[in-house]
C-alpha cells in the first residue's frame, strides 16, 4: 500500500467521497441520477488535468457494478479496442474508459462507433482538449459531453485535509498544514499532482512533527519535482513568456521558449494552436500572411509530429515574431461584442433586409438598398448599422504600412462619417 502514490490511495470510489464537480455529481444532476439508476450513457469527460475525470469513470463503474476496462490512447491501438469489444459481447453493461481519447486517430475512433451505437460498450472518454475539435463528429454524436471545472483553493485544501485524516499511511504521522500557497501554486490546480507533492514533502522530513510551510515545499520541489510540467504552473508561465516574446517582436526569446517547451515534451498541437490564435490577435491585418503561415504550420505539424515539426514551428515562430504587429481586428470584435451586450438585439434597417416574398416587399424590406457593384469604384454611400448606433466606428486600423493603406481607402470612401 505504501508503494502506491497518495493520489491513487485517496481516489474516491463513490460519489459521496468526490470533492469538487458538484455541477456533475450533485444529487439533482443528470449524471448523479443516471449513476444511481445504473443507466449511464456513453460520455466524454472534458477538463484540465487532475480534476477528477479518471475518478468519475471509476466511480461510475463501481456504483453501477459493471465490468470495467481501461485503455490509454497513448499506448493502445485498434487491436486493443477490438479485443475489449469482443470480450464485451459476452458481458453485460461493459464500461470502457479511454484516457486521453483526443490522441486516438480517426481509424481508432471509428473502431468504437459500432459497439457504442449498439450498446455493446458504454464508452467513457477523458480529454483535456476540446472534444469538438479532437473527437470525430460521428462518435461525438453518440456521447454526452460533460465539462469538468478547475478545482478551487477550498476544494484542493479539502483534498489535503482528507488525505491527512484518512490515509492509512499519513494519519500515523503528526503533520501540521501551516501554509498551502506553494503546494497549490506548484501543483497548478491538479489534484493528483497536489496529493503526490504533499506526500513527497512529508516523506522528505524525518522528524516526529512535520510542519508544512511554503519555504519547505519550495526546497523539496526544486530538488525532486521536474522543472517543466505540461499541466502545472511552469506550463502556463512558459507559454505566457512565449506568446509575449512573439508579441514583443523578439524572435530570439520566442525561439528559446519554444525550445523549452519542445524539450519538456509539450504537445505540438498545443503550440501550433496558440500560434494560430496569435497570428490573428496580435498581427492581424498588419500582415495577413501571418495567419496563412500559422494555418499551414498547424496542419503540417499535425501530419509530421516530433522531432521534425520543431523546424516548422521554428520557421513560423521566427516569422511571427519578426512581423509587424496589430491588434486592431481583435479590439474591433471585443468592442462590437460589448456593444451588442449593451444595446441588445437592435433591428436590421429595412433597406438591408431580404425580401423573398411579396408581403416583405410591401413592407419595404430591401427598398432603397444600393447594390455596391452598380456604382463607381464598387461603392455606394449608405448606412449599414442599426439606427441607434449609426456612425459607430468599431474597427480602427493599426499604425503600420498595410493598415495605413486600409485607413486611406476607408477615408476616401467614408470621409468623416467614421473619423478615419
Amino acid at each position: 500500500m505504501e508503494q502506491t502514490p497518495l493520489a491513487e490511495r485517496m481516489r474516491p470510489t463513490t460519489l459521496d467521497q468526490l470533492i469538487g464537480q458538484e455541477h456533475l455529481s450533485g444529487p439533482n444532476t443528470f449524471l448523479h441520477k443516471a449513476i444511481k439508476a445504473g443507466t449511464v450513457p456513453s460520455l466524454i469527460l472534458w477538463g484540465p488535468p487532475g480534476v477528477g475525470k479518471t475518478t468519475i469513470a471509476n466511480i461510475i463503474a463501481n456504483e453501477v457494478k459493471a465490468p470495467f476496462y481501461t485503455l490509454s490512447a497513448v499506448s493502445s491501438g485498434v487491436k486493443d479496442i477490438r479485443e475489449v469489444i469482443q470480450k464485451a459481447k459476452y458481458q453485460l453493461g461493459v464500461v470502457l474508459f479511454i484516457d486521453e481519447i483526443h490522441r486516438f486517430n480517426k481509424s481508432q475512433q471509428d473502431a468504437l462507433l459500432g459497439a457504442v451505437e449498439k450498446g455493446v460498450i458504454r464508452l467513457i472518454g477523458a480529454t483535456t482538449e476540446n472534444p469538438s475539435f479532437e473527437v470525430n463528429a460521428a462518435l461525438l454524436s453518440r456521447c454526452q459531453i460533460f465539462t469538468l471545472n478547475p478545482l478551487g483553493r477550498e476544494e484542493l485544501e479539502a483534498m489535503m485535509i482528507q488525505a491527512l485524516e484518512n490515509d492509512t499511511v499519513l494519519k500515523k504521522k503528526k503533520v501540521v498544514l501551516k501554509e498551502t500557497d506553494a503546494l497549490l501554486r506548484i501543483s497548478g490546480g491538479d489534484g493528483r499532482k497536489l496529493l503526490n507533492l504533499l506526500e513527497i514533502v512529508i516523506d522528505s522530513i524525518k522528524s516526529e512533527e512535520i510542519i508544512i510551510e511554503n519555504e519547505l515545499v519550495m526546497q523539496v520541489a526544486q530538488q525532486k519535482v521536474a522543472l517543466y510540467d505540461k499541466s502545472g504552473e511552469q506550463h502556463y508561465d512558459i507559454i505566457s513568456a512565449f506568446i509575449k516574446s512573439i508579441r514583443g517582436s523578439d524572435p530570439n526569446a520566442a525561439v528559446y521558449w519554444l525550445a523549452r517547451m519542445i524539450e519538456g515534451g509539450e504537445d505540438v498541437k498545443f503550440i501550433a494552436r496558440r500560434l494560430l490564435i496569435l497570428a490573428s490577435e496580435d498581427i492581424g491585418n498588419a500582415n495577413p500572411n501571418a495567419l496563412l503561415l500559422a494555418t499551414n504550420c498547424f496542419q503540417a505539424v499535425n501530419v509530421i509530429g516530433y522531432p521534425e515539426s520543431r523546424i516548422i514551428l521554428s520557421q513560423c515562430v521566427t516569422y511571427l515574431a519578426s512581423s509587424p504587429k496589430s491588434n486592431a481586428s481583435y479590439m474591433a470584435i471585443n468592442t462590437a461584442q460589448a456593444l451588442v451586450k449593451q444595446e441588445g438585439d437592435l433591428p436590421v434597417p429595412l433597406h438591408l433586409r431580404n425580401a423573398p416574398t411579396k408581403l416583405m416587399k410591401d413592407l419595404n424590406y430591401g427598398k432603397a438598398y444600393k447594390y455596391s457593384h452598380d456604382y463607381e469604384n464598387n461603392f455606394a454611400f449608405q448606412e449599414f448599422l442599426p439606427d441607434k448606433i449609426k456612425g459607430t466606428k468599431l474597427y480602427d486600423p493599426g499604425q503600420n504600412a498595410r493598415e495605413n493603406d486600409l485607413r486611406k481607402n476607408l477615408q476616401k470612401l467614408w470621409g468623416k462619417k467614421y473619423g478615419y
